[in-house]
């Protein structure tokens, strides 16, 4: 089988504190011996607790940390190959969490414009690049304003077109919704949505909260740098007591179905949204009610 787009072979990377004499005062090992293979055009949510390695792993991708052993490529480049690094970074688009620290146009499109134009992109190809981005995070009406005067959601929408514009085939979003309100977080889960099933662009999204991995096609567990759990967010979902062993929520939804299936409540496992809790329990009043479902509605 081919390689997926994003793979790590054994992946071992530490953080190394050097004293003034450049003597090791402390190794940290943040990841530790991951083996992962991303498919072209999936969504994939890596999830994990503050300090379960999910990050550093972000940054192994487009080459900010390099591993300490093992390997990562990206469409099929080694990280570690100096030669290849601006091609990973094209590939590999990064979103930060913090907006602020990734904006620097004191006008929308003239952000969004400067990674291309840092390629070397002729100046008529950024432009169309430009509107093609803005068009696709939803923010064409601001183009002309200022970075400043966007709420948090907005800016963090410039910040994914500024790196839609450089044409990669993948984007990490490093907990991109850290800094913003519920509507703000809405607004970049749904744009990264459309991006992977409009443009077939595969997105790495690495978050804590539970809600906004609900749609993706992967989830995969980080805990203590190891991967210790990957498959369908309903396979994930269906495990709420090994969750909350990786200091994990669930989706409250999920974690009122599964008290309920403790309490002897014959529903299926891994449910994930009001709708299905719904419809399950709607089932078990028609069965119970022996075929009068009329009568329910």
């Amino acid at each position: 089988m081919a390689m997926g787009i994003i793979k790590a072979s054994k992946l071992v990377f530490d953080y190394i504190r050097q004293d003034e004499d450049d003597h090791i005062e402390e190794v940290n090992r943040a990841i530790d011996g991951v083996d992962v293979d991303i498919r072209e055009g999936d969504f994939v949510a890596i999830l994990g607790h503050n300090g379960s390695g999910k990050s550093t792993f972000a940054k192994q991708i487009n080459g900010i940390l390099l591993p300490t052993e093992g390997v990562v490529w990206v469409s099929g480049m080694k990280t570690s190959d100096d030669s290849h690094i601006w091609d990973i970074r094209k590939t590999a688009g990064m979103v930060f969490q913090n907006p602020d620290n990734q904006i620097i146009g004191n006008v929308v499109e003239e952000d969004v414009g400067f990674g291309p134009e840092n390629l070397g992109v002729p100046t008529d190809e950024i432009w169309r690049r430009v509107d093609e981005s803005l068009a696709a995070v939803g923010m064409t009406a601001y183009r002309l304003k200022s970075p400043n005067k966007l709420s948090g959601g907005q800016k963090q929408r410039v910040a994914i077109a500024g790196v839609m514009a450089m044409k990669p085939k993948c984007i990490i979003l490093d907990e991109p919704t850290a800094m913003l309100d519920p509507n703000g977080r809405k607004e970049v889960i749904r744009t990264i949505h459309e991006l992977n099933k409009k443009e077939g662009i595969t997105i790495l999204l690495i978050t804590h909260y539970m809600e906004e991995v609900i749609d993706a096609d992967r989830v995969i567990v980080m805990d203590d740098g190891h991967l210790v759990m990957d498959g369908t967010p309903r396979e994930i979902f269906s495990q709420v007591r090994r969750l909350k062993e990786y200091r994990l929520d669930v989706p409250q939804v999920t974690e009122l179905a599964y008290e309920l299936k403790q309490e002897g409540v014959e529903i299926p496992e891994g449910i994930l949204s009001i709708e299905e809790l719904v419809e399950a329990l709607i089932s078990l009043l028609g069965d119970d009610a022996g075929g009068q479902k009329e009568n329910v509605d």
